[in-house]
């Protein structure tokens, strides 16, 4: 039933958003066969259980040993790369919150495995100032499907991000870690008190928005938190 529900929903998001693949630009669904068929995963079976970092075993790398990310468990949809990245920033950038949505969709086999481990989920928020530009939080979006897929319920006021930082992505890995530093604050801290937390966001590149979340979430004495990404740079 669940199954013929999802499938019944990807139907209807074709059409209604006919329209031309996010990541090429050729007309007819969200995402064309062809683009869709050279997304790369992260098998997280070969992946370090935290970062998410190629290792061959799910073995912690070595700088996961080093450093304690603030988080138990790290889980990755795709590999940030060539018509899969033109796809995230179709969905970030030009508004399209369906194409988000489909990505989301097509990782069901890890959003099943997840869905055991979490009892909520909380996505990384951007500012007012973001939000009114770009007219909606991606982590948000990507939250909801993930909530879809599992029934989880949506936190999103746990922690607020405060400070404007700059786009990670423009930055250098020093700059990163001082840009977000200090970003978030914890506010509906008795929303996940003892309870296993999936934090979401979409993109996973040093992993320091990640930490600095989940370092703020952690005041809040969960009994876990869980994080996953949408996709991870290579």
């Amino acid at each position: 039933m669940a199954a013929l529900l999802n499938n019944l929903i990807d139907n209807v998001l074709d059409i209604v958003y006919y329209q031309t693949c996010a990541s090429c630009g050729v007309k007819g669904k969200v995402i064309c066969s062809s683009c869709e068929g050279s997304f790369k995963k992260i098998d997280y079976r070969s992946a370090c259980p935290v970062c998410g970092r190629l290792t061959g075993k799910r073995l912690l790398c070595g700088e996961c040993i080093l450093n304690d990310r603030g988080f138990s468990e790290g889980y990755y949809g795709f590999v940030y790369e060539n018509r899969l990245r033109d796809a995230v920033h179709t969905f970030k950038f030009n508004g399209r919150q369906e194409v988000g949505r489909y990505l989301v969709s097509l990782l069901r086999d890890i959003i099943a495995i997840i869905s055991d481990k979490v009892d909520c989920i909380v996505p990384i928020p951007i500012t007012e100032k973001r939000l009114n530009e770009r007219g909606f939080n991606q982590s948000f979006i990507i939250a909801q499907e993930v909530s879809r897929l599992t029934g989880k319920p949506v936190f999103d006021k746990v922690i607020i991000k405060a400070k404007d930082t700059k786009d990670q992505y423009s930055l250098s890995k020093k700059e990163r870690k001082n840009n977000i530093k200090g970003a978030f604050s914890l506010k509906k801290y008795h929303q996940i008190e003892g309870k296993r937390v999936l934090l979401v966001d979409d993109l996973f590149t040093t992993g320091f928005t990640a930490m600095e979340a989940s370092k703020v979430i952690n005041k809040a004495a969960p009994q876990a938190i869980v994080f996953f990404a949408l996709a991870r740079t290579p």
